[in-house]
């Protein structure tokens, strides 16, 4: 009899599995469908040597100081600022859209204030602001919208952004100045050993054990456990009883190129050319220094494994819905991006589960014993959204 299963071993699975072992002294199944722990953060060595992530590009960055003092017990840390170019009208400009970018794309030699000039004149009042397609056009106007966002969240979604949440684009700020960093967070750092080697030590406890290439289908009827955290997709939970939630996945294409170095930064994005959204090169996120180097291609796609939630209308309500069941839902806790179907940093999924814990833990205090209700039995239903809410069923 385990106190808790814990389905999936990428970040929210991983956090809530170290804190139940080490500071609940519980017994922890972590189970994983894939053959590896650490989700979509996992770096391996390729075929070269070269330490890749097989998943696409992972930038850790945060302004939570909490989140790295916890991560900081598993791993040390690189100095590392995440800068990205994007090939527009065939050339390679910073994006986020700077003064860089502005005076390169147009041969001009602007101050930061006739840049701010330069998009005010640029930009389209929108009273209304609801989709990514207002954000952008009332941001930097139709021809910077055309060049630098609209092919590539064609890409990316599969939909128009005039089709998509304001939530999408609001997030990519544009600036006046230089500061050609893709992120201003006060902590901006790799971990030295990879993502990992940070995961490998934060599941080494006596208290937990991992089985992977294991679907939860298959073990949920044979396991005997007290509780659950489930960190999937909140539709497969409930076997899509009320409608698939749709999400966007990725195809990666991994390259081994026998020179040093192949790009000036570590990732290249391509709004108006090509197939693939982007082109990473990991040597310059880990600083390994190796003959040869290997990057990847990003091919978004509607099928395959579920990485980034659709935020569209329609699909926030039919989630809404779910979210109703899993309220109702005796002692299973649903934690991480795809069962909030919310799309968090990885930083926000730390935090979410470490918020979690610290309300299972002060429940546990007030009772002043360990939870003992069967999930078969019935008992008390948690879902985490944004906040904790508590409601009985």
């Amino acid at each position: 009899m385990y106190d808790w299963l814990i389905v999936g071993a990428g970040f929210a699975g991983s956090v809530m599995a170290e804190r139940l072992a080490s500071q609940m002294d519980q017994r922890v199944l972590v189970i994983d469908k894939r053959p590896h722990i650490a989700g979509n953060a996992f770096d391996v060595l390729d075929a070269a040597g070269v330490l890749i992530h097989q998943y696409g590009p992972h930038i850790f960055h945060t302004n939570a100081q909490s989140i790295v003092d916890y991560l900081s017990q598993f791993t040390e840390w690189r100095d590392y600022e995440h800068r990205v170019l994007a090939q527009v009208d065939g050339m390679l400009v910073p994006i986020p859209i700077n003064r860089t970018t502005i005076n390169t794309l147009y041969g001009l030699n602007l101050t930061s204030d006739g840049v701010e000039r330069f998009l005010a004149e640029r930009r389209v009042p929108i009273d209304d602001i609801k989709t990514s397609e207002d954000v952008v056009l009332s941001t930097v106007g139709h021809e910077l919208y055309e060049k630098f966002f609209r092919g590539y969240t064609r890409k990316q979604w599969g939909v128009d952004p005039s089709e998509l949440s304001r939530t999408v684009t609001a997030r990519i700020p544009t600036r006046t100045n230089d500061d050609d960093r893709y992120f201003t967070d006060s902590f901006q750092r790799m971990p030295a050993e990879g993502y990992t080697r940070m995961f490998e030590r934060m599941l080494d406890h006596p208290n937990i054990e991992l089985r992977l290439a294991t679907e939860y289908a298959d073990i949920r009827d044979s396991v005997k456990f007290r509780r659950m955290v489930f960190t999937g997709p909140i539709d497969e939970f409930f076997d899509h009883r009320l409608g698939h939630l749709p999400y966007r996945s990725l195809r990666f294409q991994h390259e081994t190129y026998d020179v040093e170095q192949v790009q000036p930064v570590a990732t290249i994005n391509f709004p108006q050319t090509e197939d693939y959204t982007r082109v990473t090169e990991y040597k310059h996120l880990t600083g390994q220094k190796h003959a040869k180097t290997s990057v990847t291609f990003e091919y978004p796609s509607a099928t395959g494994d579920p990485y980034y939630p659709i935020p569209r209308e329609e699909n926030a309500a039919l989630y809404r819905e779910y979210e109703a069941l899993a309220r109702a839902t005796p002692d299973v806790w649903f934690v991480g991006r795809l069962a909030n179907y919310k799309y968090f940093n990885m930083d926000q999924v730390v935090g979410q589960a470490l918020a979690t814990f610290e309300r299972i833990r002060k429940e546990a205090e007030e009772q002043d014993v360990a939870p003992q209700t069967s999930a078969a039995q019935g008992g008390t239903s948690r879902h985490l959204s944004g906040s904790l809410v508590r409601q009985k069923p």
